[in-house]
């Protein structure tokens, strides 16, 4: 008996359903972490974490700006100590207090994720999603032949999605 061949079709639309399932996790954490940085200007599920760090006493507010960096701008100072928008600074100590906000454990590790870039080992799995997701942009339009009403539903939807991404763009 003759084994019949499979449609480009239909071999598309397994692809495409495997992968969904393979990537839903990583999906998941990309689709959360995205909306969080949305918030990252905020503290929006951030705390405060206090360092105290021991520097070379008598440092300028020059010399501070690595250590505090955007709060490095010296606010106010009273006696010895410098009152920065992240923290204080003991001139005659040395004694640096920084305050940073942070999200939680969890959450840090999955923007960092979401943030690699070439610096990172993770950034293979960066251009892994990426391309899987270009994927199933395209495989998308190979799911059904374009004889079929939901076809032709489907380029209206995409041709308004294209459109919002272009208006947006230029908001």
């Amino acid at each position: 008996m003759a084994k019949r061949k499979t449609p480009f079709s239909f071999q598309i639309r397994i692809i495409h359903r495997y992968l969904g399932y393979f990537l839903a996790g990583i999906m998941f954490v990309y689709a959360l972490s995205g909306i969080l940085m949305v918030f990252r200007d905020t503290d929006f599920l951030k705390t405060e974490v206090i360092t105290e760090k021991k520097l070379a006493p008598n440092l300028s507010a020059r010399d501070l700006a690595p250590i505090f960096k955007k709060g490095a701008k010296v606010l106010n100072k009273e006696g010895d100590v410098l009152y920065l928008k992240n923290g204080n600074y003991n001139q005659k100590t040395g004694v640096a207090n920084i305050k940073k906000m942070q999200l939680p454990f969890v959450l840090n590790k999955m923007e960092k994720l979401h943030k690699a870039n070439t610096s990172s080992p993770l950034y293979f799995l960066n251009i892994f999603f990426g391309v899987s997701l270009l994927f199933f942009v395209f495989s998308a339009f190979w799911m059904y032949t374009p004889k079929m009403p939901v076809f032709k539903k489907g380029m209206y939807f995409a041709a308004g999605g294209i459109l919002l991404t272009i208006i947006l763009l230029f908001v």
